[in-house]
């Protein structure tokens, strides 16, 4: 294998000479024949996407000619990927095997602490283990970060209609004590199981949590707060060797934050929450999209269309953005989670081999649920000087129980109509020239993921889907997708100010507005 820059390959050349397709021109016969299957009813399409069949063509060779299926296999096969810190990559092997390959003492590890998370889970949920003063556990509440917190939270949030017995979810991320007074607001602590998730153990933000939250429990009476936490973290971490908690759970260097949520980081808490096997279902989905993302036929790989559909938007028509539009309000935390999960992988401007590149990166992420975005932002989207392009999901099916007949449609029937909607009116706009005001140019390009209905398979797979495409991404742009260096400055200048600012004038400056 080759790690060439963008810029370099041969095929990149055939892709700027390619012909758009103009999305005003959609019709019927494009939209049935622009769909990428995956498993169980999971749909990518990309209608509405400017790429005419020879874009497609090109992608295609793009694909072939930076050797994406050949690097994901070496990624799974744990070659060092993570070139940076000079890690593996092994997130997708927290949901199973998908090469022969795989590193056997991982995939072992790996197996041990989903177990660990069953067993732990079970007895919880089951009253075998109590807190403290002897009263069963109703509450849980995850004490972490970036990936220790979004991409947990976003899942944990979208399952929150499955018709299953749950104990109550909550978390606390923000190091601002407005945030963990919210949460700790009305809990009875004595039926309230703590999760400490920090991979190093030595987040700055989580253990002030984490050390208020202990505060908190005193005051309240329950001596022994450490009964009420469990953590998970690295073996080589300070709270690996935590005494008198009730249960310390185990990540690797191998799986980055914001890839970490089928690792115990988002298994203790969905396991907690929904039962395990809820979560074993998600780990399944995620596993079935992997499986899929190892098709080199762009044409059956939804991940790695959308990828280098992704790549075309960006580095050959120039948008540097993209919008996240769930139709699910479940879904309302996705967009955040996803937000760093690219932003975090691929904004880079700098190579695998730390060498400047002249091209353009990840773009900016953001996004809300519909039909919410369409009362707040879509105005911009529609009618603004920008074009952005726009990434929908949808489902054919509720989630909960509840729905209503009004004016002869259902609400899920609404829903999907505003979403049918938007799409078509993005694509082909509507001209009029009487009223500048009311024109809609249209031309807007977007693709939509559907699914027959959002449960803990169908999420996993949405879950791997992204991560699969934010990885193409990453090996087409010849990028290190697995590191995060540009988080750490700010870190080290907050301990600074935190010990005196030690001579720095401008930190000083600012720390005598607000300390």
């Amino acid at each position: 294998m080759e790690y060439r820059n963008f810029d370099r390959l041969v095929s990149t050349g055939a892709l700027n000479a390619c012909a758009l397709y103009d999305v005003k021109g959609l019709n019927a016969e494009r939209i049935r024949k622009c769909n990428v299957r995956g498993a169980k009813g999971f749909v990518y399409n990309y209608a509405c996407m400017p790429v005419s069949d020879e874009t497609v063509e090109a992608l295609q060779a793009l694909a072939d000619e930076a050797e994406v299926i050949d690097k994901y296999k070496a990624l799974l096969s744990g070659e060092v990927m993570n070139t940076g810190e000079k890690r593996m990559v092994l997130h997708q092997l927290n949901r199973g095997e998908c090469v022969d390959t795989v590193p056997r003492d991982k995939s072992e590890f790996y197996k041990a602490e989903l177990a660990k998370i069953e067993k732990f889970s079970q007895d919880v949920r089951s009253g075998a283990v109590k807190g403290s003063t002897g009263r069963a556990f109703r509450h849980v509440v995850q004490i972490g970060i970036g990936g220790s917190d979004l991409g947990p939270r976003a899942l944990c949030y979208a399952l929150n209609l499955l018709p299953v017995e749950k104990l109550d979810a909550r978390f606390i991320s923000n190091v601002d004590p407005d945030d963990a007074a919210g949460v700790l607001e009305g809990l009875n602590l004595e039926e309230t199981l703590f999760i400490l998730v920090s991979k190093s153990g030595t987040t700055l933000e989580t253990l002030t949590n984490r050390d208020l939250v202990f505060k908190v429990l005193r005051d309240k009476g329950i001596t022994n707060p450490k009964a009420h936490m469990v953590a998970v973290t690295s073996e080589t971490s300070p709270l690996a060797r935590e005494e008198g908690i009730l249960q310390v759970f185990f990540m690797d260097d191998y799986i980055g934050g914001r890839y970490s949520s089928c690792s115990a980081v988002g298994g203790v808490i969905l396991s907690l929450t929904y039962g395990y096997e809820i979560f074993r279902e998600l780990l399944d989905g995620a596993h079935a999209a992997d499986m899929t993302a190892l098709q080199s036929d762009i044409t059956k790989n939804p991940a790695l269309m959308d990828a280098l559909i992704g790549v075309y938007l960006r580095n050959v028509l120039g948008y540097p953005y993209t919008a996240i539009l769930p139709y699910s309000q479940s879904l309302n935390r996705l967009p955040a989670h996803f937000q760093q999960l690219d932003m975090e992988s691929n904004g880079k401007s700098v190579n695998r081999f730390g060498e400047r590149i002249s091209y353009k990166t990840g773009p900016v992420i953001f996004g809300e649920p519909g039909t919410n975005g369409q009362h707040s932002f879509y105005q911009l989207l529609h009618q603004g000087t920008d074009i952005v392009p726009l990434q929908f999901m949808g489902f054919r099916e509720n989630q909960g129980s509840l729905d209503a007949t009004v004016e002869g449609s259902t609400s899920r029937q609404k829903l999907n109509a505003n979403l049918v909607a938007q799409i078509v009116a993005f694509a082909k706009g509507r001209a009029n020239a009487d009223d500048p005001n009311k024109h809609f140019e249209g031309g807007r390009p977007s693709s939509l993921i559907a699914c027959d209905r959002l449960n803990a398979f169908s999420l996993g797979q949405i879950l791997a889907h992204f991560e699969n495409k934010v990885m193409f991404q990453g090996f087409i742009w010849n990028l290190n997708s697995f590191d995060q260096e540009g988080v750490q400055l700010g870190k080290i200048l907050a301990k600074k100010v935190l010990s005196g600012c030690e001579g720095d004038e401008n930190l000083a400056a600012f720390a005598e507005i607000l300390l």
